[in-house]
């Protein structure tokens, strides 16, 4: 499969679970793809790897991209080291389970940096390249928490949620650019942020499974191929949101 022959993309925490799984998707569909990590060098590097194996080009780049200044320079090392972004998936994120009590300003404050301020950092950073080339895919990691609560926290599913609102804004305005801005709302998927969450269970989920981080990247990458769709919620959840 080679749709995205000659594209690059850069997928935000990517070293492990979804966005690891998003990005060996997309070299599989002809991609070089940046490899973003905040802490787990080694995971990265593997990544990394596996891509050049497909014959792809890849790069593992650190940077914390909830730092705005950090989000702006890994911005351009892709840019340096594999070329302009066609395709940016926003996908690092962080769940700190917390009761309502338990929950502080330190949560709410870390929960919206990584999670949604990270989004709007990383959009900002490649939309001139894009627009000028008038082609662009971006997708954003939202979650089920926005649509109903979640088994997070109030911190978690309001970032989540400012998500929803964020890929509508930015849709509406770009689409006579060539550009598309989608988000994706998964469930309760097989990675280590769901299996360290107590409250996590497969259960809750109609077909009573977690997801795999692979169904998850399909959607990604469809979402990647097609200019046609946008502003748009991919619901990869298992039947626990119904639309």
């Amino acid at each position: 499969m080679d749709a995205l022959s000659g594209r690059i993309a850069l997928v935000t925490g990517s070293s492990r679970g979804i966005g690891r799984a998003i990005a060996l998707r997309l070299a599989r569909a002809g991609a070089d793809v940046a490899i973003n990590f905040r802490a787990r060098v080694e995971e990265a590097r593997a990544v990394e790897s596996q891509i050049r194996e497909m014959g792809q080009r890849s790069a593992a780049i650190q940077a914390d991209v909830s730092d705005g200044e950090a989000a702006r320079r890994l911005a351009e090392s892709v840019e340096e080291r594999l070329g302009p972004i066609d395709i940016l998936i926003n996908n690092a994120g962080i769940a700190r389970p917390r009761s309502i009590d338990e929950v502080t300003e330190q949560d709410w404050d870390e929960s919206m940096a990584v999670n949604l301020k990270s989004c709007f950092l990383l959009t900002q950073a490649v939309l001139p390249g894009m627009r000028r080339r008038r082609w662009g895919r971006i997708v954003n990691m939202s979650s089920v928490a926005a649509q109903i609560g979640g088994v997070v926290g109030p911190h978690y599913a309001a970032a989540k949620a400012g998500v929803f609102g964020l890929t509508h804004f930015y849709a509406s305005r770009l689409a006579k650019d060539g550009i598309t801005v989608n988000s994706i709302a998964p469930a309760l998927v097989d990675t280590d942020m769901v299996r360290a969450n107590p409250n996590a269970r497969p259960d809750i989920i109609p077909m009573g499974r977690f997801g795999a981080p692979d169904e998850v990247a399909e959607a990604a990458v469809m979402l990647a191929t097609n200019g046609y769709i946008t502003g748009q919620t991919i619901n990869v959840n298992g039947g626990w949101v119904m639309s």
